[in-house]
């Protein structure tokens, strides 16, 4: 399946006990990109500015991705600086700069609307719904994530977009704030009946929670003595998730659960080393050799 993402673009400052990168590129999209492409060719749709350069753009380059959807508007690219203390899980925002992402109204280039995989990254739910009205026919699969302020500002608009999209893609203090229920079974009840077949708890530290109609599924986050930036493991375990789906051209039992374990290994190599830096020198060797440790991690027999 040929894989769209809609996402940020971006330029990060970062701070952790670990280290700090004043300007690194970061962005949800970018994270997601990276990750997937190990799979499966990804087709990107964002904005940047014009501060945003080649030598950024070559971070990209030598890998299946099509930046013909990158957009480049005058003004600076969306920026974001953040600082964790020694609790990785809890981040402190510091900036916010939306800059050309706040007039960002996604157009698919005519070579995309053929899409048959589609993730909606946390921008608006109108937009989001944009996207998969332009996509024809209907992409085969639409994964979307979320966040507190969409859910809290717009509620309409997203149970609207959420009818329209398979997986939705978010973590467990959104899944309560989304259902108003705390125990995330039932949670789960609730948004079947808003649209999605499927909802995927990231969890942190703590892993990730898949729920479907007919199993739930569960995969511990991969054990790591050092996280020196946890700032894009979500996107990159959406990446991961999305990319093997992509590749595997099915959705069934058993590719959900691959794509699941997939997820949680990209997200724990991403979080290895500042912003995208581990997910650009990151090798497809690598990648199923920590897969199947996973496997062995978790196997047991009864």
């Amino acid at each position: 399946m040929s894989l769209l993402v809609v996402g940020s673009v971006a330029f990060d400052a970062i701070e952790t006990p670990h280290g700090k990168v004043d300007r690194t590129l970061g962005g949800a999209g970018s994270y997601f990109a990276l990750a997937a492409a190990h799979f499966t060719p990804v087709r990107v749709v964002a904005v940047v500015g014009e501060d945003f350069t080649e030598k950024h753009k070559s971070v990209f380059r030598g890998r299946p991705i099509d930046l013909a959807g990158l957009e480049h508007a005058p003004g600076k690219t969306f920026f974001w600086s953040g600082r964790y203390g020694i609790n990785m899980n809890e981040r402190t925002t510091l900036a916010t700069e939306l800059n050309v992402f706040a007039g960002f109204n996604p157009s698919l280039p005519k070579a995309y609307l053929n899409s048959s995989a589609v993730f909606l990254g946390n921008i608006d739910p109108t937009l989001q719904r944009s996207v998969l009205r332009q996509i024809r026919p209907k992409p085969r699969v639409a994964g979307l994530d979320t966040m507190n302020y969409w859910i809290e500002r717009t509620p309409a608009e997203l149970r609207r977009t959420l009818k329209h999209v398979h997986i939705l893609m978010i973590n467990d203090e959104e899944t309560r704030q989304l259902t108003g229920e705390h125990n995330l079974l039932r949670a789960a009840k609730h948004v079947f009946r808003m649209g999605p077949r499927a909802l995927v708890i990231k969890r942190g530290e703590h892993g990730a929670l898949m729920v479907t109609k007919e199993f739930v599924f569960s995969v511990p986050a991969y054990p790591l003595e050092v996280v020196r930036d946890p700032t894009g493991a979500g996107d990159s375990f959406a990446g991961g998730f999305m990319g093997y789906l992509a590749k595997a051209g099915r959705v069934n039992r058993q590719t959900l659960r691959s794509a699941m374990v997939y997820g949680s290994v990209l997200g724990s190599f991403a979080v290895e080393h500042f912003g995208v830096k581990r997910l650009a020198t990151l090798t497809r060797r690598e990648i199923e050799s920590r897969a199947r440790h996973f496997s062995k991690l978790t196997y047991f027999k009864l």
